[in-house]
């Protein structure tokens, strides 16, 4: 790939987690890993090209092969990873903890952009240090809402930052489905709140000045879920695009 093509017709390669669980395809049933199409779809349509990476045979290196990351949404993570003692409603997988934090700390060491997603956004938290609500309806009176019934996404409003990702993409307000009950409780160093819903819950955290470098972005809602705006996917897989590009760029030499 040359700088001219990242240019024009390169689509970034966009790695995405994955869960490692039970699924049936066709007559067969087993152990699969399975990305949710609405996330395939969402780097698809914003011109990305879609890498699915197992959390099985982990490699932290494989950082280096991509030009994005994505880390989708699931299970809770596991308490003890911010030294914290389990709560009742709280389930986690740590061999997929162990994946995620491995990639999302990977990324932010290379300053590939990332892009955290829900559980995602829980991961790059905890992987700098932060910690997590385990159960936000015992923290917030509505926090029901956020997850309304098994298999029902929500809704949640919220108010952006002005100079944050979220605002150059979102605009001052936006909405979007959600599917949460855990969140994000003391921030950690290095991120920055650039969004919050009415009631205080935080729905977006960005880099902060000082913290890593490259562009960061965690959104505790499902933005996949929403396939009339991919404003957020099309500001990750361009930042992506960007990347790519400086990565192959020719250096340039004193005359």
């Amino acid at each position: 790939m040359t700088a001219g093509s990242a240019q024009g017709t390169y689509r970034p390669r966009i790695g995405l987690t994955t869960y490692w669980q039970s699924a049936a395809w066709g007559v067969w049933d087993g152990t699969a890993a399975i990305v949710p199409g609405a996330y395939v779809r969402a780097v698809v349509d914003a011109g990305g090209s879609p890498l699915l990476l197992p959390p099985v045979g982990t490699d932290p290196g494989v950082i280096d092969l991509l030009d994005g990351l994505i880390v989708i949404g699931g299970v809770d993570v596991e308490p003890a990873r911010y030294g914290a003692a389990p709560h009742p409603a709280t389930v986690s997988q740590p061999e997929r903890d162990d994946h995620d934090l491995a990639l999302t700390r990977a990324a932010l060491e290379a300053g590939t952009p990332l892009f955290a997603i829900c559980r995602g956004a829980q991961v790059l938290n905890v992987a700098l240090g932060g910690t997590l609500h385990q159960h936000l309806p015992e923290v917030r009176e509505d926090a029901a809402q956020y997850q309304p019934a098994p298999g029902v996404f929500g809704s949640v409003d919220f108010t952006t930052e002005p100079g944050s990702i979220a605002r150059q993409l979102l605009g001052k307000q936006a909405s979007s489905p959600c599917y949460h009950h855990q969140g994000l409780d003391r921030i950690a160093d290095g991120l920055c709140v650039t969004a919050l819903a009415s009631d205080g819950t935080v729905e977006v955290v960005e880099a902060a000045v000082g913290g890593p470098a490259g562009w960061t972005l965690g959104v505790q809602f499902h933005p996949e879920e929403n396939g009339q705006d991919r404003r957020l996917f099309g500001g990750f897989v361009e930042a992506a695009r960007t990347y790519a590009i400086s990565r192959t760029a020719p250096e340039r030499t004193a005359p």
